[in-house]
């Protein structure tokens, strides 16, 4: 399994192995031990372009998913490949959504991912309130199978003198 990742931002510093395993964690949780995933971390105004761009909305969001297997599917007959998808996460949105439930950016950012990669694997909340349950449910089996969540994020403090 490959996973490449793709950090636009530069604050918080990003634990970029760490990101990576948590995200060969899941991809092995739920059966996709060959395939490879794309993970980009954003700020909310490329996370805008693209929301607007994919889903005709004008606002940022905290993550999209773009299944490269079902993009393929019409268009390439006989074909396939190892590359499941996309995931992108808006950090910014993340952090305010991790302020709002009061936990950590780290627990968000890796939630953001596993509510992603369920995406590519073909769970979509929007479809019905029933698979809206199916996928929250599977979430939860699957951040309680990951554990707690890694450090991803690095949080530098600038030293200040004291002056007398």
């Amino acid at each position: 399994m490959a996973v490449y990742l793709c950090v636009r931002v530069k604050r918080p510093v990003i634990r970029r192995a760490a990101l990576v395993r948590v995200a060969e964690l899941v991809l092995d949780a739920v059966g996709e031990q060959q395939s490879e995933l794309s993970i980009e971390l954003v700020g909310d105004r490329r996370m805008r372009r693209l929301n607007r761009l994919y889903r005709k909305k004008d606002r940022t969001t905290d993550v999209l998913a773009f299944p490269m297997r079902e993009a393929l599917a019409p268009h390439a007959a006989g074909l396939t490949t190892n590359m499941l998808g996309d995931v992108v996460i808006s950090v910014p949105q993340a952090r305010r959504q991790a302020i709002e439930a009061g936990r950590q950016l780290d627990e968000e950012i890796v939630s953001l991912l596993v509510h992603g990669l369920l995406h590519l694997c073909g769970y979509d909340h929007e479809r019905s309130e029933k698979e809206a349950a199916r996928m929250h449910r599977r979430e939860r089996q699957l951040l309680r199978a990951i554990g707690s969540a890694p450090r991803l994020v690095i949080h530098r403090t600038v030293k200040t003198e004291r002056r007398p």
